[in-house]
């Protein structure tokens, strides 16, 4: 998804009754017709729906923010390879922490797991326990190396289809 989507997506999420299209696009920095143009995208995406004359956010749309969206910098998750050995990898949301899984060394990604790290962040910062979960889950089945990276990737995907919003 790109700025100008992100931007319309997380303005609409924000507001709490009908606005003027005018308006909006003051709000979101584009002209009525670019404003047009990306309510009728996040559309076709699924990421909105039409709600009589206007436009509604789906479930869809509501995932792709929580995807998106950064959290406060004191929320983010610092990468290490081993105890005392930073990776200089900090993240602050779903959408990083999908990339830098499949771009990682998998030592990072072993080293995190089984300690329960990213449980841990998920559980904390993210709020929610049912990935987190899910993640101590992929712990059990003592995976390493590419089959770890494979498994964490597909766990993310299942529960936030991550690869369509990206």
């Amino acid at each position: 998804m790109d700025e100008e989507a992100f931007t319309v997506l997380k303005q609409l999420s924000e507001l709490t009754n009908r606005m003027d299209l005018n308006l909006f696009s003051l709000k979101v920095n584009l002209t009525p017709n670019e404003t047009v143009f990306q309510f009728q995208q996040l559309a076709k995406g699924g990421f909105l729906q039409r709600v009589g004359n206007g436009y509604g956010i789906t479930e869809r749309g509501k995932t792709a923010l929580k995807v998106l969206t950064p959290l406060p910098e004191e929320l983010g998750f610092q990468f290490y390879y081993g105890l005392d050995r930073p990776a200089d990898i900090f993240i602050d949301s779903l959408e990083d922490f999908y990339i830098v899984i499949k771009q990682i060394n998998v030592e990072s990604l072993e080293f995190h797991l089984y300690r329960g790290d990213f449980e841990n962040w998920l559980k904390d910062s993210f709020k929610d326990p049912q990935l987190a979960f899910e993640f101590g889950a992929v712990r059990a089945f003592d995976l390493k190396g590419e089959e770890l990276r494979a498994e964490l990737l597909k766990t993310l995907d299942e529960n936030y289809c991550i690869q369509q919003i990206l």
